[in-house]
């Protein structure tokens, strides 16, 4: 039996695979993915190609010290009106991107890639569309006190999983891409690649 091994500290990712039923080792990759994502948005890529990037560069860290292994790696960027939104790094930064993408609709990018033996062997990113209710600057603060620092856990600010979801009028995607992990496309790779059943 091939180990699988996600490389991500993100609850709703091993959440998501292990509900589906998968056995797989948790090794976060320690990356610095500002550092990773600036040269990047320098160079002028995409959020859609800094998104696989970065999943690939999680999983490439982690399959250096566990050979054999398949290695599991993701990341999810948001693109709004050109821009690219990092996770805030203060409440005040999360305060900030809610009030922009109130009342607007962003794209959120969720990238997977997957690499054994220091080989990317599979990639894959999809996107959904994010509409957000016509918030006020009151509405946000409540929202903001009632999950506190769990807004910088994610880019945005929010997590539709939780209380995020009301913040929203529409999605239009794929659930589990917005959840920031492919899921459906990842299972039938690794199927048909023979490493699950």
């Amino acid at each position: 039996m091939t180990r699988i091994i996600l490389a991500s500290a993100s609850a709703i990712r091993r959440e998501l695979l292990a509900n589906a039923g998968l056995r797989f080792d948790v090794v976060p990759a320690e990356i610095d993915e500002r550092a990773a994502e600036e040269p990047l948005a320098d160079a002028g890529m995409s959020a859609e190609d800094i998104a696989l990037v970065l999943a690939e560069t999680k999983a490439m860290t982690v399959s250096e010290e566990n050979p054999g292994a398949v290695v599991i790696g993701a990341d999810q960027t948001l693109e709004f009106e050109s821009k690219r939104l990092s996770k805030p790094a203060t409440m005040e930064e999360a305060r900030r991107q809610l009030l922009a993408l109130a009342g607007a609709t962003h794209t959120l990018c969720a990238a997977v890639a997957v690499v054994q033996d220091r080989t990317a062997v599979w990639r894959y990113v999809e996107k959904a569309q994010m509409t957000m209710r016509d918030l006020q600057p009151a509405e946000i603060g409540r929202y903001l006190g009632r999950v506190g620092t769990t807004a910088l856990k994610s880019v945005g600010g929010y997590q539709i999983e939780g209380v995020g979801i009301q913040l929203f009028d529409r999605i239009e995607g794929d659930y589990f891409a917005v959840l920031g992990l492919p899921l459906l496309p990842l299972l039938k790779y690794l199927r048909s690649a023979g490493i699950i059943e």
